[in-house]
Parts: C-alpha cells; structure tokens; sequence
C-alpha cells in the first residue's frame, strides 16, 4: 500500500474541509455585519448568536489546522510494530493511525483514519503482528502492519 498516496488524499480532504470553514467563517461574517435592526436587544441576541457561531466554526477550523501540521510531522515508513502513521490490518478492519479523518475509499479498500489519541490506537499501540488486543471487551488480532 502506497502510504505517500494515502497521505495525499487525506491532505486533500483536510484542505477542503479548511476552505469550507474558511467559506462559512466568511458568510457568517458578512451576514453579521447585514444585521441591522432597530429591534435593540433582539438585534444584540442576534449578533451574539451569529458571533458564537463564528467562534464555533472557528475551533473546529482550528482543529482542522492541528490535524493538517500533525499530518505533516507523520514520517513515511515501514512499520513493524503499531505506532503513529503505522497500517493495521485486524479482523475487524483496516486502520491508519494519523488523524481522526475517519472513513476513506483506497485502493479499493476501506481504510479508518484514526488519532492515536484514540482508544483504539491506545489499545493497539506498541503491539507487533499476531499480537491480540482488547477494546470494550472485544478481541482483536492484529493481521499485519504496514
């Protein structure tokens, strides 16, 4: 499996999903500003609500941001034991440990993109192939890792 691909696609998405805040931020602002009312405290409801929205899409694009300088430091190499930008095929799935992306189609396959803070990648970090693991009392065996 092509790891330099794979970190494409999922730069790729990261990217769009920055422009789509970036593109939210934008229209949540300019409607912002076209709130005008001579309704006095209704006007100023509004404008808090529209302003603790943009303060929302904010801290997700900047999470957005994290995921993408996180993705960054990811070196691309074999790996022979479970750890961050490893490949990990179990009996319940295929597994990139990077960002929490989740779902992507590649190479005709479905692979998880998930964060090693997950529980997931906590349960599984360390471990070689063959070896068993347990998360919420489901066993897991690790098939191989890339």
């Amino acid at each position: 499996m092509n790891k330099f691909s794979l970190i494409n696609i999922i730069k790729e998405r990261l990217s769009e999903k920055i422009k789509n805040f970036e593109k939210l931020i934008a229209e949540t602002r300019a409607s912002n500003n076209d709130t005008k009312s001579s309704m006095g405290d209704k006007y100023e409801t509004g404008r808090e609500m529209l302003q603790q929205e943009i303060n929302n899409l904010q801290g997700q694009l900047n999470e957005v941001l994290k995921q993408q300088d996180f993705l960054k430091n990811i070196i691309v190499k074999p790996s022979d034991r479970v750890e961050k930008g490893a490949i990990v095929k179990t009996e319940k799935g295929l597994f990139y440990i990077s960002v929490s992306l989740g779902e992507i189609a590649f190479e005709d396959q479905k692979i998880i993109c998930i964060s090693p803070e997950s529980p997931l990648a906590k349960a599984m970090y360390g471990r070689t192939m063959n070896e068993s693991f347990s998360l919420n009392n489901i066993s897991q065996k690790i098939i191989s890792i890339e």
